[in-house]
């Protein structure tokens, strides 16, 4: 019986720390998703840097994926998400309705995610010594055509797509985008374990210069550094985008990604209890070529995303000052 609660209180101390209530303590930190993609993970540090040294506020991260970390939101086992994509998966819209989460601000304009191949695969590269491989390539419908040029190295007979992680909600979208194209008896639906491995795979196909079809997104590292292609897709469908977004639909109908409108998600008491950091929130606006820019930079240098955060507001004062308060402000620029 004593083990038996030593082994009940030890799990109940785990879930403690996993999922603390933060909400309940006073000096408790505010948590923040930790993100695994560039421009998520910059956003983040670049949030917490002013949370923490221009509000006063200590803060944390908690791991997860795109679809857990919105599920924490909605039960307030974290507070913020720093580069939430609204709208996109059926977990996120079902606590947005339920009035649990809130999009705040439109933090990237312009932001746009697809489906992409080198620049060199359709115009070809002479100074590489590099022929056009898919000339007439320009949608997803073309990509019937051109199996043999993204061939799989493990099903030669098939092309490759690269896809996003599993547990990512672009996942699901393209996993369904492969059978509404009639594409997923063509091509591999080749998952990378982590963005990381994402990137490495097309950055080194780049680098070769090996044809490569990849979903991809921007704001991203990869936009400022190579010229991508993005394939034409039919447009938007509020209907089609549905059954894309449901792995269970087994008739899914082609659309273009619903419009990207990239905003910080919020518990709903973290916007209750924080007005002050809700209005910063609201005000930021990060100009996307720059957000490209700095992330190539990040990349390259192979930065860690808090470096890169305190870098850009160094370099940048006229751009994040516009968000906060003067006296918020000068605090900030005091711990640059």
């Amino acid at each position: 019986m004593n083990r038996l609660t030593s082994l009940i209180c030890g799990m109940l101390l785990s879930l403690a720390m996993v999922f603390p209530a933060s909400a309940a303590a006073p000096n408790a930190p505010i948590y923040f998703g930790d993100i695994t993609w560039e421009s998520g993970s910059f956003t983040t540090e670049l949030l917490r840097f002013i949370v923490e040294h221009g509000y006063g506020y200590p803060t944390d991260t908690l791991p997860g994926s795109t679809v857990s970390m919105e599920v924490a939101l909605a039960r307030n086992d974290i507070q913020v998400i720093g580069e939430e994509w609204a709208g996109r998966s059926p977990a996120w819209v079902k606590a947005e309705q339920a009035g649990e989460v809130f999009a705040i601000g439109d933090t990237v304009k312009n932001a746009d995610e697809g489906w992409w191949v080198p620049e060199f695969v359709i115009k070809g590269d002479a100074q590489r010594g590099i022929k056009p491989l898919a000339p007439e390539l320009r949608s997803v419908s073309d990509l019937k055509r051109y199996v043999a040029v993204f061939q799989d190295p493990e099903a030669p007979d098939k092309g490759r797509f690269l896809n996003s992680p599993s547990g990512w909600t672009s996942e699901t979208v393209n996993s369904q985008k492969l059978k509404a194209y009639g594409l997923d008896k063509l091509y591999v639906n080749f998952r990378s374990g982590s963005g990381a491995a994402l990137d490495a795979e097309i950055i080194s196909s780049i680098r070769r210069g090996k044809p490569v079809l990849f979903y991809y997104w921007s704001p991203t590292p990869l936009m400022g550094r190579f010229p991508l292609v993005r394939l034409e897709e039919p447009p938007f469908d509020a209907a089609a985008w549905a059954t894309l977004t449901d792995a269970r639909n087994a008739a899914p109908k082609g659309s273009r990604s619903l419009p990207a409108k990239l905003s910080i998600g919020v518990s709903a008491p973290f916007r209750q209890q924080h007005p002050e950091l809700v209005a910063f929130f609201a005000k930021v606006d990060l100009p996307i070529e720059t957000l490209n820019k700095t992330l190539a930079q990040m990349s390259q240098k192979r930065q860690e995303p808090a470096a890169a955060a305190r870098e850009f507001l160094k370099a940048n004062p006229q751009i994040w000052r516009q968000w906060v308060p003067a006296d918020v402000a000068d605090k900030v620029q005091g711990q640059l």
